[in-house]
């Protein structure tokens, strides 16, 4: 039973993740997709303790974005930015994967030209 309701919780914060996602400019909506995909998917089967973490930090990034868009749909400052600056206290804490991986989004997010070559919907 409570194995059920951790998976719904797991699944509940990931399609939330995805629909706030739908916001961002396309390039950072599937650079963002793939990414949250991918390290939902690494951590399937990760240890109880783990899940703890990864979680509390993904309800984080759940918040932040939530508030961001909700800033841009109101209109309350001329260009809003997604994301959030990350402290050296934070980063302190990262294990050498992480920092490898992060170093990986950040060459990503800045290259002139995307991986994804993708087209807005013109209707």
């Amino acid at each position: 039973m409570a194995a059920s309701a951790h998976v719904s919780k797991v699944r509940s914060l990931y399609k939330r993740i995805l629909v706030l996602h739908r916001f961002l400019p396309i390039d950072l909506r599937a650079l963002g997709d793939q990414y949250v995909k991918d390290e939902f998917r690494r951590h399937k089967a990760a240890a109880a303790e783990e899940t703890t973490g990864f979680m509390a930090e993904w309800k984080k990034y759940k918040d932040t974005l939530q508030a961001q868009v909700l800033q841009a749909a109101e209109g309350r400052s001329g260009s809003v930015q997604f994301g959030a600056n990350l402290s050296e206290g934070n980063l302190g804490s990262f294990q050498n994967d992480q920092i490898g991986q992060l170093y990986e989004l950040m060459l990503e997010s800045t290259k002139s030209s995307r991986q994804f070559d993708i087209q807005e919907d013109s209707k």
